[in-house]
């Protein structure tokens, strides 16, 4: 087949389903300067979609961000048809590129392509906006499988400028460089990825979710700390369980069965029962007043912070374990602006709260390590340093009094501090691992290059960094370490290191490096 000029002044798209995605893609084309011809099932829902893209358009003209005339241009380039499944495709006869946004089906995703094979030209691109389908099982039935590719864009559509273009096995390569000069065309950042389950956005988001939910399973803390945590130390946008509220479990819920199945039960994806039994209950989040957290007037009504304790600090002495001595000098400078006495023998008296600066262990198996006093030790995520939030945990037989002054002593300043049972890798550890892990393995799988995989997730969920540039920022090794440390103590196979972390950890090569 030809090669498609993406450039082209007369390219004609086509987009069949003219719902909240089919109408935001019709929009931004429109805005580039292409012609779009519009088609639904429902003869009303092209003249609503029409509708509602002139109004987008002409309100950015009032903001001054497109002049009038070139507002009144795009406008002009919406076309709606009477076209759909019950009176034939053949206004879509003069389309370049046709994309398909209807229902989530494989049986009526196929029936359309079949039906636009019958009238568009063999050098028209078939592109299906699928974010679930295989794009191999789309195109299985097509005369021509070769020009059936993914173009995966995101909502809200024109605020989202990230698409997937996606290949199916038979997709020709020309079909895949013509789609992703096309999605410059409209001003996005186009992300190639193969087919494969999630594709490239929806599979590096597994890890924030999943192991969320596996923290909270375990009781190590409930869904406020985590999401304070990710928040204020980690610094995303939104914790995972404000992002399954926003969502909606009912679609949280599909998606974290559906990879974990798809993937045939792969450990990283594992759901936990507590998604279920929420989802049967009608906890689906913002849409219906309650999820995680209760909404009243569409703001979630979170639990307070229990203060921190009064204690006078005077006289208090600390030991500080120097095993990971830049996490250790970290916590010093901290507990010295207190005023504490900080002992430096090589072992701590029988007065002193041990502090200990892990990573991946939790605070029993740290303090077994250099066989200090359980009863004595507390352990402080260094992470992400300690200016924000701090997390402070103990061993299950911690005095309180000690993990009291431990909690004072962090918190002075007006410091927010976190207290959460014991755990192997704090909240933050296990849930940034687990992120740079799976964005490791898709660049394994060669779903992805390395910098797609960083702008997919920044752009496509909002993520501080990408998972590998969080990998390279954090250190490889010292992710390694977390998930290595997080694997002994569980055997679980969830966190075993992706070979793609593991050799560049161990040469001291960043994660972003492609292989040779």
């Amino acid at each position: 087949m030809m090669m498609l000029e993406a450039t082209r002044p007369d390219l004609t798209l086509g987009v069949i389903g003219a719902g909240i995605m089919g109408r935001g893609i019709a929009q931004v084309a429109a805005e580039a300067g292409i012609t779009v011809l519009l088609a639904d099932a429902r003869p009303e829902a092209v003249a609503e979609a029409v509708a509602f893209g002139t109004d987008m358009i002409r309100r950015k003209a009032a903001k001054g961000s497109l002049t009038p005339e070139n507002a009144e241009a795009a406008v002009g380039r919406l076309r709606p048809t009477e076209a759909g499944p019950d009176r034939g495709y053949d206004a879509f006869a003069s389309c370049h590129i046709v994309v398909e946004a209807v229902a989530e089906r494989l049986d009526i995703k196929q029936t359309v392509i079949g039906a636009l094979e019958a009238v568009v030209g063999d050098d028209c691109i078939l592109a299906t906006n699928t974010s679930s389908l295989s794009v191999t099982a789309i195109a299985a039935k097509a005369r021509r499988p070769e020009r059936v590719a993914g173009f995966h864009f995101f909502n809200p559509v024109p605020l989202m400028k990230l698409v997937e273009v996606i290949g199916g096995i038979m997709t020709d390569e020309r079909v895949l460089d013509a789609l992703t000069a096309f999605a410059h065309r409209l001003g996005h950042r186009p992300v190639r990825a193969s087919d494969t389950p999630g594709f490239l956005v929806n599979h590096a988001g597994r890890a924030f979710a999943t192991e969320a939910l596996r923290i909270v399973s375990e009781g190590i803390a409930d869904f406020a700390d985590v999401d304070r945590v990710m928040v204020d130390a980690a610094g995303f946008r939104l914790g995972p369980f404000e992002l399954l509220d926003l969502t909606g479990l009912d679609v949280s819920h599909t998606v974290i069965e559906s990879i974990y199945r798809q993937y045939y039960e792969e450990p990283r994806y594992r759901p936990v029962p507590i998604v279920a039994q929420r989802h049967a209950a009608g906890l689906l989040g913002r849409k219906t007043g309650r999820g995680f957290y209760a909404y009243v007037g569409g703001r979630a009504q979170k639990p307070a912070e229990a203060a921190a304790p009064e204690i006078d600090l005077t006289g208090i002495k600390v030991w500080i374990s120097n095993r990971h001595q830049d996490a250790a000098d970290v916590l010093r400078d901290v507990i010295e602006a207190t005023g504490a006495q900080i002992e430096t023998g090589e072992r701590p008296s029988d007065e002193a709260i041990i502090m200990l600066t892990p990573f991946g262990e939790d605070t029993t198996t740290a303090t077994l390590v250099e066989d200090l006093n359980p009863t004595r030790s507390v352990a402080v995520d260094c992470l992400f340093g300690l200016d924000r939030r701090r997390t402070l945990m103990g061993t299950p037989i911690t005095r309180q009094d000690i993990r009291d002054a431990a909690h004072a002593l962090l918190a002075a300043g007006n410091h927010p501090v976190t207290v959460i049972h014991d755990s192997p890798g704090f909240i933050a550890q296990r849930v940034i691992a687990c992120i740079v892990n799976i964005g490791a393995d898709i660049a394994q799988q060669r779903i992805a290059t390395p910098e797609d995989i960083n702008s997919a997730v920044e752009i496509g969920l909002g993520y501080p960094r990408g998972s590998l540039r969080f990998g390279d920022d954090l250190g490889p090794r010292r992710i390694l370490s977390i998930l290595d440390a997080c694997h002994a103590f569980y055997g679980d196979p969830r966190y075993r290191a992706s070979p793609w972390l593991k050799r560049r950890a161990l040469l001291d090569a960043p994660l972003t490096l492609p292989d040779v």
